[in-house]
Protein backbone atom coordinates (compact mmCIF):
# COMPACT_ATOMS: atom_id res chain seq x y z
CA UNK A 1 0.00 0.00 0.00
CA UNK A 2 2.70 2.38 1.04
CA UNK A 3 4.57 1.67 -2.38
CA UNK A 4 1.42 2.89 -4.66
CA UNK A 5 1.47 6.07 -2.58
CA UNK A 6 4.91 6.55 -3.07
CA UNK A 7 5.01 5.67 -6.71
CA UNK A 8 1.56 8.02 -7.39
CA UNK A 9 3.41 10.82 -5.64
CA UNK A 10 6.21 10.31 -7.58
CA UNK A 11 4.74 10.48 -11.07
CA UNK A 12 2.70 13.46 -9.78
CA UNK A 13 5.70 15.23 -8.86
CA UNK A 14 7.23 14.43 -12.75
CA UNK A 15 4.44 15.11 -14.40
CA UNK A 16 3.88 18.82 -12.42
CA UNK A 17 7.94 19.57 -13.35
CA UNK A 18 7.57 18.32 -17.27
CA UNK A 19 4.49 20.51 -17.30
CA UNK A 20 5.39 24.08 -15.22
CA UNK A 21 9.33 23.73 -14.87
CA UNK A 22 10.83 25.75 -17.99
CA UNK A 23 14.02 24.23 -20.06
CA UNK A 24 16.28 26.78 -18.80
CA UNK A 25 19.06 26.07 -21.62
CA UNK A 26 16.84 27.76 -24.17
CA UNK A 27 16.65 31.31 -24.64
CA UNK A 28 13.45 33.08 -25.42
CA UNK A 29 13.69 35.05 -29.13
CA UNK A 30 11.18 37.82 -30.04
CA UNK A 31 13.06 39.47 -32.10
CA UNK A 32 11.85 37.63 -35.46
CA UNK A 33 16.46 37.47 -36.00
CA UNK A 34 17.13 33.70 -37.04
CA UNK A 35 19.54 32.38 -38.65
CA UNK A 36 17.87 31.46 -41.88
CA UNK A 37 18.78 27.69 -41.83
CA UNK A 38 17.21 27.54 -38.83
CA UNK A 39 13.60 25.81 -39.09
CA UNK A 40 10.57 27.15 -37.53
CA UNK A 41 8.55 24.71 -35.92
CA UNK A 42 4.94 26.12 -34.87
CA UNK A 43 3.75 23.35 -32.01
CA UNK A 44 0.23 25.92 -31.49
CA UNK A 45 -3.11 24.36 -31.79
CA UNK A 46 -4.85 24.86 -35.32
CA UNK A 47 -7.24 27.13 -33.74
CA UNK A 48 -5.05 29.17 -31.77
CA UNK A 49 -2.93 30.40 -35.01
CA UNK A 50 -4.67 33.75 -35.56
CA UNK A 51 -3.33 35.71 -38.36
CA UNK A 52 0.66 35.43 -37.09
CA UNK A 53 1.16 32.29 -39.17
CA UNK A 54 4.84 32.53 -40.88
CA UNK A 55 4.38 31.04 -44.97
CA UNK A 56 7.96 29.18 -44.09
CA UNK A 57 7.56 27.45 -40.82
CA UNK A 58 6.40 23.74 -40.38
CA UNK A 59 2.82 23.92 -38.14
CA UNK A 60 2.48 20.53 -35.98
CA UNK A 61 0.47 21.34 -33.23
CA UNK A 62 1.73 19.80 -29.84
CA UNK A 63 -0.74 16.83 -29.83
CA UNK A 64 0.76 15.86 -32.95
CA UNK A 65 4.34 16.21 -32.42
CA UNK A 66 4.54 12.21 -31.78
CA UNK A 67 2.97 11.08 -34.40
CA UNK A 68 4.57 13.73 -37.07
CA UNK A 69 8.12 13.94 -35.71
CA UNK A 70 9.52 12.55 -38.66
CA UNK A 71 8.40 15.58 -41.24
CA UNK A 72 10.77 17.74 -38.84
CA UNK A 73 13.83 18.22 -40.54
CA UNK A 74 17.30 18.05 -39.04
CA UNK A 75 18.75 21.09 -38.25
CA UNK A 76 18.37 24.31 -35.73
CA UNK A 77 14.69 24.55 -34.54
CA UNK A 78 13.22 27.37 -33.76
CA UNK A 79 9.50 26.66 -31.90
CA UNK A 80 6.81 28.82 -31.37
CA UNK A 81 4.27 28.18 -28.86
CA UNK A 82 0.68 29.74 -27.57
CA UNK A 83 1.79 29.49 -23.82
CA UNK A 84 4.08 28.42 -21.62
CA UNK A 85 2.97 24.76 -20.93
CA UNK A 86 2.42 23.59 -24.75
CA UNK A 87 6.23 25.35 -24.78
CA UNK A 88 7.85 23.04 -21.87
CA UNK A 89 5.78 20.23 -22.69
CA UNK A 90 7.01 20.48 -26.80
CA UNK A 91 11.13 21.23 -25.87
CA UNK A 92 11.24 18.48 -23.02
CA UNK A 93 9.90 16.16 -25.87
CA UNK A 94 11.81 17.33 -28.92
CA UNK A 95 14.74 17.47 -26.75
CA UNK A 96 14.72 14.10 -25.54
CA UNK A 97 14.43 12.68 -29.48
CA UNK A 98 17.35 14.40 -30.52
CA UNK A 99 16.34 17.66 -32.21
CA UNK A 100 18.33 20.69 -31.91
CA UNK A 101 16.06 23.31 -30.66
CA UNK A 102 18.09 26.91 -30.27
CA UNK A 103 15.29 29.22 -29.58
CA UNK A 104 11.77 29.77 -29.05
CA UNK A 105 8.57 32.48 -28.69
CA UNK A 106 5.49 32.25 -27.25
CA UNK A 107 3.03 34.01 -29.29
CA UNK A 108 0.89 35.76 -26.25
CA UNK A 109 4.34 36.77 -24.43
CA UNK A 110 4.47 40.36 -22.25
CA UNK A 111 8.13 40.26 -23.41
CA UNK A 112 7.36 40.47 -26.95
CA UNK A 113 7.10 44.00 -27.32
CA UNK A 114 10.23 44.90 -25.31
CA UNK A 115 12.59 42.98 -28.64
CA UNK A 116 15.06 41.73 -26.28
CA UNK A 117 16.15 38.32 -24.93
CA UNK A 118 15.14 36.51 -22.40
CA UNK A 119 17.37 33.35 -21.33
CA UNK A 120 14.75 30.49 -20.03
CA UNK A 121 11.99 32.28 -18.31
Amino acid sequence: MISIVIFTLLALGMGLYNRYVPVKSIPCNHTGELDPNTIILDIRDYNNKGNDIDPKSVNIPYAYLRRFKSEISPGNIHVVASDRLELNLGLRFLIRKGFNVTSYEISECPCKGKGGLEHGV
